[in-house]
């Protein structure tokens, strides 16, 4: 479908930003008592032995488990131990570690029940570790540092474009997605409208754009179509910024284009947006609907608004509805499980990003960040606050597009070599897998899926 390599319009962008429990592992808990009753000094003050990749993972999970008996003093100790043994500059595996004590830190801190100094039942097991540890400690990371600043929009979209840059994941989205519109809208169609939720810096569309073009040069009795973006955000000037950007790439190519903005607020929800009049949709057009890492944030604990937007959105018949998620059970109403599951998800993100960067990086501490606000939301944050609710396809997300009334569209050989080609081309790494189950594909760290691509009609 032509070149996939936005970097044209991600350089725009990069101008515009610099303008403007019962313990069911008994050998954890006796490393956990044998680190704090050593002779060591403070465990929060000097650099505490070595610790494996393996057992830090499993002390992680115990201090689930504590969290999840609420067995509160035991867990806060053994986070002084497992901050002891992380840095975000570490390893991928010490990394991963301090994002995952920052959250439980962040979650012991928001509990109401939560004081430092309540007896849990495990407590006698870890009595010998408050000697090294000093009053000042009780929190590890004190509230007010806890407490960060609500994520802005520009700084999301920063983090975003960043991540487009030097992963494969968001390409492999945007790639797959846009061959999948391609195929669904043929060349006799005189106009494109593309609804897509969430935009951010629209840096999946320079790519369609060009191959648009390309197609007509190969049919001369079709031109170049008109294509039209509306484009969902929750910001308008940064929308317009984006619109502008592509603005000024069409009309590099010669190729008609209107961008229309459409601000979504916590007012309303999405689905009471979504109709002919207010979308400005016109009966000779070909219509796209794209919602690449969106539909998760639709997903509550009542799946009926979710089912409304998803059946609102099959009521304009759009040609090709075009889907990507995160491939994780974020969304288990118990903490423990969720937890397991991040801890499993964000383990194959950081190890693919340690292999694909250098530990100096900006790029990927940037990037490690990000997930890390991701991690703090799925482990700290409960009941509605919790936006992060990451489902897997098979189990949720194909079966509630298909109770919607959609189709799966299976994605074609060549949207298959080109995601390959993608991979081979930029991300040799062995560890990246592409995998095809039920039509659609699947792109992922060693044996572990992580994100998912498909198209409806």
């Amino acid at each position: 479908m032509g070149s996939f390599n936005s970097s044209h319009i991600q350089q725009e962008e990069k101008e515009d930003h610099q303008n403007h429990p019962n313990n069911n592992n008994i050998s954890d808990l006796q490393l956990y008592h044998h680190h704090h009753v050593s002779d060591q000094p403070s465990l929060i003050m000097s650099t505490s032995p070595d610790i494996s990749q393996t057992h830090l993972r499993h002390l992680l999970i115990t201090c689930a488990e504590l969290i999840s008996h609420l067995d509160f003093p035991s867990a806060n100790r053994l986070i002084s131990l497992l901050s002891s043994n992380s840095s975000p500059f570490g390893d991928s595996t010490e990394r991963l570690t301090h994002y995952f004590v920052k959250a439980l830190s962040f979650r012991l801190n928001i509990n109401p029940n939560y004081s430092p100094t309540t007896i849990g039942p495990m407590t006698a097991l870890t009595t010998a570790a408050s000697a090294s540890a000093s009053s000042s400690s009780n929190y590890l990371f004190p509230p007010m540092l806890l407490e960060e600043e609500d994520d802005n929009e520009e700084t999301l979209h920063s983090c975003y474009l960043t991540l487009n840059q030097i992963t494969p994941f968001i390409r492999f989205s945007h790639l797959t997605a846009n061959q999948a519109i391609l195929e669904s809208i043929d060349s006799s169609h005189l106009s494109i409208h593309i609804l897509d939720f969430d935009i951010m810096h629209g840096v999946q569309w320079p790519p369609l754009m060009q191959a648009l073009v390309e197609r007509s040069y190969n049919s001369p009795l079709h031109p170049p179509p008109t294509l039209r973006i509306t484009a969902t955000g929750r910001d308008l000037t940064l929308l317009l910024r984006t619109g502008e950007r592509l603005f000024r790439f069409a009309q590099s190519l010669g190729l008609a284009f209107q961008f229309h903005p459409l601000v979504l607020n916590n007012a309303a929800r999405p689905s009471d947006l979504i109709s002919p009049s207010t979308l400005g949709l016109h009966q000779n057009e070909a219509l796209a609907v794209n919602c690449v890492l969106y539909l998760h944030t639709l997903v509550t604990d009542d799946s009926r608004d979710l089912l409304l937007f998803l059946q609102k959105i099959k009521s304009l018949n759009p040609k090709v509805f075009t889907v990507a998620n995160k491939e994780a059970n974020h969304n288990n109403p118990l903490f423990f499980n969720r937890f397991v599951e991040a801890l499993d998800h964000y383990g194959a993100v950081f190890e693919s990003l340690e292999a694909t960067l250098p530990p100096n990086s900006r790029e990927r501490l940037a990037v490690e960040e990000w997930f890390g606000r991701e991690v703090k939301d799925v482990v700290g944050v409960e009941g509605e606050k919790r936006k992060q609710r990451h489902e897997r396809y098979e189990t949720f997300w194909e079966v509630v597009l298909r109770r919607a009334g959609f189709e799966n569209v299976a994605l074609s050989p060549f949207a298959l070599s080109q995601a390959k080609l993608l991979l081979r081309l930029h991300y040799p790494s062995e560890g990246y897998q592409l995998r095809i189950l039920n039509d659609s594909f699947f792109l992922g760290w060693q044996n572990r899926p992580l994100f998912s691509v498909s198209s409806w009609h």
